[in-house]
């Protein structure tokens, strides 16, 4: 049973095979280029700025891709709404990310094991970093949806003609307020080791999932590095890392 409330009971709310939510336009435009839109399944009603298209996912299964806004409230919110009309067997939060593992490339794709926020400290009362009172310590992410994304190295191959060299990194990825610089990198690098990647909105998203007892993944391509070391390539467009997000998500939802 859902843990949000809605006026919609749940055994009637349109059954679909996932939600993805993206923060923006140029991270919808892939899956809006892949997928047939279904004509006659009705979009969510969404706060603010955000928008919904259902999505022909083949097999008489329904992707309901979402555009949320950027940010971490932007994204809870419209997530929220969403499971008031629909129950997905999946969410996915997709698009774009800031690569912080040294390991990381630009055009590379990141693929969520578990999730914390960048920017949380309530460390003085006992909780881990990252961690808000009340929640756990870091948000899981689904073993089968990550294992059938951090399997898809080919898919993202031929993702666009420049991927082929792109690598998947399975691990630790971050989401908080404010954006992780050259400047301010190496304290997240210091609190987070482990993480391969942060953006705006995944944790954020992850933490309504886990409410909703939905399982949940973040596959986000990255399309700039926090702290480029000497040499790295530093950024690419946000269609491209979207584009190989998108090649990967879909691999991993079949």
């Amino acid at each position: 049973m859902s843990a949000i409330p809605s006026h919609v009971p749940q055994s009637i709310r349109r059954r679909v095979a996932a939600v993805v939510v993206v923060a923006m336009p140029e991270e919808a435009q892939p899956f809006l280029d892949r997928l047939p839109r279904l004509v006659d399944a009705t979009a969510p009603r969404l706060p603010g700025g955000a928008e919904a298209w259902p999505l022909d996912l083949g097999g008489a299964r329904e992707l309901l891709l979402v555009r949320s806004g950027i940010g971490l409230v932007a994204s809870a919110s419209a997530l929220a709404t969403v499971l008031t009309q629909v129950t997905p067997e999946l969410i996915v939060s997709a698009g774009t990310t800031g690569g912080l593992g040294r390991e990381v490339e630009v055009g590379d794709v990141c693929v969520s094991t578990e999730l914390a926020y960048t920017d949380v400290d309530a460390t003085a009362f006992g909780y881990a970093p990252g961690q808000t009172p009340g929640q756990p310590a870091t948000f899981t992410g689904d073993p089968g949806l990550v294992a059938r994304a951090g399997a898809a190295a080919d898919v993202l191959h031929a993702a666009t003609p420049a991927a082929g060299s792109a690598r998947i990194h399975v691990g630790q990825m971050l989401a908080g307020g404010s954006f992780v610089t050259a400047a301010n990198v190496k304290d997240t690098r210091e609190r987070f080791p482990q993480a391969v990647s942060t953006d705006m909105e995944s944790t954020a998203l992850a933490q309504v999932a886990h409410a909703a007892a939905i399982p949940f993944a973040s596959i986000r391509g990255v399309s700039d590095l926090c702290g480029p070391e000497a040499g790295q390539d530093f950024h690419i467009g946000a269609d491209e890392a979207a584009a190989r997000s998108a090649a990967v998500v879909l691999a991993a939802l079949g």
